[in-house]
């Protein structure tokens, strides 16, 4: 059996469940080490060994990449014993409450559960295990009835504000983007009335 046959059996025969809980979100993950567990007994079966490595590539003087390699190596095979995939994630610049060793290896975690993803074939699409993943749904949330009711009093040109957002009607703005007019235009009335 060559290094893709056994390849595919890995692939066959893994279930990688999502095993962490996201109590902010309230969503079901499975993170790098789910993955790493899950797929430990299936290589020693097949005789594969997993080898994970990263790499930090600068983008600018304070931007970095980490590349993050699954290596899958044949240990029976002398030659083309080895399937690899990579995979990037981007350190953030900073971060609240995590240092820069946090940051780093929260973008490493994140490389690599990507880089198994692919070799393995476990589509994350579904996945929601991070912050961007949730403030990304934050923003697609549309305007409340109480925002619209606000809006109305303090918005003079609503078509206007909708015009300015890219929307067809009100219904359609952003949670997010009702918020911040609102905020912007509750700010301009106290300073006019001081």
């Amino acid at each position: 059996m060559n290094i893709y046959e056994k390849l595919m059996n890995v692939q066959q025969e893994l279930k990688a469940p999502k095993g962490k809980w996201n109590s902010f979100g309230k969503y079901n993950y499975r993170s790098c080490e789910d993955i790493l567990d899950a797929v430990k007994p299936i290589l020693k079966k097949n005789k594969l060994v997993l080898q994970l490595t990263d790499l930090v590539i600068p983008a600018s003087e304070t931007r970095f990449y980490i590349k993050a390699t699954a290596r899958l190596i044949d240990i029976e095979a002398t030659e083309n014993n080895v399937i690899e995939n990579t995979a990037f994630a981007r350190e953030e610049e900073e971060k609240k409450g995590m240092d820069g060793s946090q940051i780093t290896g929260t973008a490493s975690s994140y490389a690599r559960k990507y880089a198994l993803n692919g070799l393995f074939l476990i589509d994350d699409t579904k996945d929601a295990d991070t912050d961007e993943y949730h403030n990304q749904n934050e923003q697609k949330k549309l305007v409340t009835k109480a925002q619209i009711k606000k809006l109305g009093e303090l918005v003079d040109d609503i078509p206007a504000m909708l015009n300015y957002y890219k929307v067809d009607k009100i219904e359609n703005l952003s949670y997010e983007d009702a918020k911040k007019t609102i905020e912007r235009k509750e700010n301009a009335a106290k300073r006019e009335d001081a």
